[in-house]
């Protein structure tokens, strides 16, 4: 069965390859490579021992597109190509409507033009806005906080009117909250073009001497210890759950959301415990101010993804540490040169 992946060559989009691949599956990248590097694609291929296809473009390209259609036989898309953090995008929302959005309403043009109508979508926990309560569940109240959010939000809303136009299409909304961690080889992981923007890359390139500390936005929120609270999954975990969707959709028309999260919370502080425990690497830090369109708490109730696609996380909070560690020591520079 043959897969389109856009944005495979970044962090989530390059562990799922390697799950599809391993599920045997034939796959297809599209990724203009703005923030991923071609060689996580060469390792995913050298770990599975199998090849995949790569086309450097953009989704925004409609004529690339329909070639792309043309020239293949796609069951389905899994969808990550689009920009991806929450304090950029308040400074570049311009820039977030018009990749995250524009982007998938492009793609969702040439694939009904190509009949292809099965879709696996990389949503976020970010569309349920700043939860009443915890923990979340598919059917909370949707809203946003911040541009990306909103870009995640409206994509969702632009599916759900394409389903009601047409019940052919099997569309997975997959909300993810915070991926960590790296393939246990240490061969495939998180590899930001700047500064990170996510907590655990931040933590590495600290221990790591890349970074002189840790910046945590916000002592003062109404949690255990002021620091935010998140539900942070391993990537592997994750790139499972996109395996069980593609199974799932084939006999499912529709728009089914998913929760992808462990089902706790842990704070910024207890991470960097959990890794200084872990790696005994001391991770100097410094409370500075929030971070525009942050929330205090957000964890999931993954339920409906146990029952329905009969996935759950299984990796622990200390594997999460351990192979981001892993990942960022055998690659200082990522995948630049080592």
């Amino acid at each position: 069965m043959d897969i389109l992946v856009t944005g495979g060559a970044g962090y989530i989009g390059s562990h799922t390859c390697l799950e599809l691949l391993q599920a045997g599956y034939k796959v297809t990248v599209l990724d203009n490579l703005s923030n991923s590097s071609e060689e996580s694609l060469r390792r995913v291929q050298e770990l599975t021992g199998k090849t995949l296809t790569f086309v450097k473009g953009d989704i925004r390209d409609r004529a690339l597109l329909d070639k792309l259609f043309a020239d293949n036989d796609f069951n389905s898309v899994v969808h990550f190509a689009g920009l991806k953090a929450v304090g950029e995008s308040c400074q570049m929302p311009l820039e977030y409507y018009d990749n995250n959005v524009y982007g998938t309403v492009n793609l969702c043009m040439a694939m009904r033009d190509a009949g292809v109508k099965r879709l696996v979508f990389s949503s976020s926990a970010t569309v349920y806005g700043d939860p009443a309560s915890l923990p979340i569940t598919e059917d909370f109240p949707l809203s946003a906080t911040n541009p990306y959010g909103r870009s995640k939000l409206i994509i969702e809303d632009i599916l759900r009117d394409l389903f009601a136009s047409d019940e052919e299409w099997s569309i997975a909304l997959l909300r993810y909250f915070n991926p960590v961690g790296a393939h246990e080889s240490g061969m495939i992981g998180e590899d930001p073009n700047d500064i990170p923007n996510n907590l655990m890359p931040y933590i590495t390139q600290v221990a790591i001497g890349k970074l002189q500390q840790l910046s945590v936005f916000g002592g003062d929120y109404p949690t255990k210890d002021g620091t935010g609270v998140r539900d942070y999954i391993h990537v592997v975990d994750l790139s499972i759950g996109h395996v069980r969707a593609i199974e799932r959709l084939q006999g499912h028309k529709g728009v089914h959301p998913w929760n992808l999260g462990v089902g706790n919370g842990y704070s910024v502080l207890e991470m960097v415990e959990a890794f200084r425990s872990e790696t005994e690497q001391q991770v100097p830090y410094k409370i500075v101010d929030r971070r525009s369109g942050d929330i205090a708490a957000c964890y999931a109730n993954p339920e409906k993804a146990r029952t329905e696609l009969n996935w759950q996380a299984e990796r622990t909070l200390d594997d999460m540490v351990r192979d981001a560690w892993r990942w960022q020591s055998n690659n200082p520079n990522g995948y630049g040169h080592n």
